[in-house]
């Protein structure tokens, strides 16, 4: 396993930092946090004349055919910016998932219009008890004259406005288990889908409450074999969990940046701040923090693109340990940068309110901890984590 980047990969990061400067300043940001969709059609096209939308899409499919490591790269990047839109969960979950040879000839007629910019997608998961587990998904499917019968309520369903598809988990009507459950495709303006934006408390990533009510689809738009529903969820995770430890190792990186920043140029007692050795321990912490968070990021991202079988291990260990530091180094930041960084002007709550987003999406770090402890205790001992 190589460390390093190479050239190509080096110039991606370069190239990336230099147009998501340019293209996604925080004047861009708030302006889509206070809009419904919190999407940039421009920059939605521009990210897919550069390949972004594609990058893990297999070449004969439309894409570029990269692997992971270059897309956590670029994550890497978009988590320095605080990119709103529905990047992640078109071009990183939908994709990824998509472009899984045994998904079928339906599902994968959606990527060349996902690599072009020309089709929005998103995960339709959760439900109303937020849990990841197969259990939690009540939303079910019936055969019917044709196809099948979608019911059900889906919750925190992110950039489900606007998505011209929802791929969405339900399980076949009086089953049990992870292996009642299929994923289907269905048009974000199907009849019978409702959505309701709802308030929370990252608007740079907008989320929806998706109902099906009575939404027929042909069963062509099955995702995949029957029963494999699950399994597909579970190697989506895995990816998600990756990606999101990339874009907040990203975002901390920032947070780093502009604390020690303004430390150097706020006096107080006529010194700079960065002068006193409280303030110098903090940023020692959370440089730390940092380096240690893209460590494990990108073990979890070269363990995804090399399909070891630590994969599923790595990227529960990237998400508990990045979700965590990016967290703890936005208050950090915040506190460093005192009174103004408490403010809606300053940009320090929207790095903060991103790392608490990213924290509970794909599990937080209690969560999969608990995930480690499964993989790697013996039988029983995994226990105490519960109690």
């Amino acid at each position: 396993m190589d460390f390093g980047f190479n050239e190509d990969q080096e110039l991606l990061r370069d190239s990336a930092r230099a147009f998501l400067e340019k293209e996604c300043p925080m004047t861009l940001v708030r302006r889509l946090m206070a809009e419904e969709e919190g999407h940039d059609p421009a920059l939605w096209r521009q990210m897919a004349a550069l390949g972004w939308l594609g990058m893990m899409i297999p070449e004969e499919d439309g894409g570029i055919g990269l692997s992971f490591v270059e897309m956590a790269l670029l994550l890497e990047e978009m988590g320095r910016v605080v990119l709103p839109g529905p990047f992640f969960s078109t071009a990183v979950c939908s994709a990824s998932l998509l472009s899984a040879q045994a998904t079928g000839p339906a599902a994968r007629a959606l990527l060349p219009g996902i690599a072009a910019g020309e089709i929005r997608a998103t995960i339709a998961w959760l439900e109303s008890s937020g849990q990841l587990a197969p259990e939690a998904i009540e939303a079910e499917w019936s055969p019917v004259s044709g196809g099948v019968e979608l019911r059900g309520t889906k919750v925190f369903v992110p950039d489900a406005i606007g998505a011209d598809w929802l791929i969405v988990a339900a399980r076949e009507a009086g089953s049990e288990g992870p292996s009642g459950i299929d994923l289907f495709l269905v048009p974000g303006k199907a009849d019978g889908v409702t959505m309701t934006g709802l308030k929370t408390l990252d608007q740079t990533r907008k989320q929806a409450e998706v109902r099906l009510d009575a939404v027929r689809v042909p069963l062509a738009d099955r995702v995949g074999a029957k029963g494999s529903g699950w399994r597909q969820l579970e190697r989506l995770a895995d990816a998600a969990r990756a990606g999101l430890a990339a874009e907040s190792c990203g975002g901390a990186a920032r947070i780093l940046e502009m604390s020690v920043d303004y430390a150097k140029v706020r006096e107080q007692f006529g010194k700079p701040i960065g002068s006193f050795q409280a303030i110098q321990h903090k940023c020692a912490d959370m440089m730390v923090k940092v380096e240690s968070g893209r460590s494990a990021a990108w073990y979890a991202a070269w363990a995804i693109a090399s399909g070891s079988p630590e994969a599923h291990l790595a990227s529960a260990m990237a998400k508990a340990y990045c979700s965590d530091a990016f967290r703890e180094v936005a208050g950090e930041g915040i506190q460093i940068h005192g009174g103004i960084g408490f403010t809606w002007e300053h940009d320090m709550h929207i790095y903060f309110k991103r790392a608490k987003s990213s924290e509970v999406a794909f599990g937080d770090s209690v969560w999969n901890r608990e995930t480690i402890a499964q993989e790697i205790l013996p039988d029983g001992e995994a226990e105490i984590f519960d109690e």
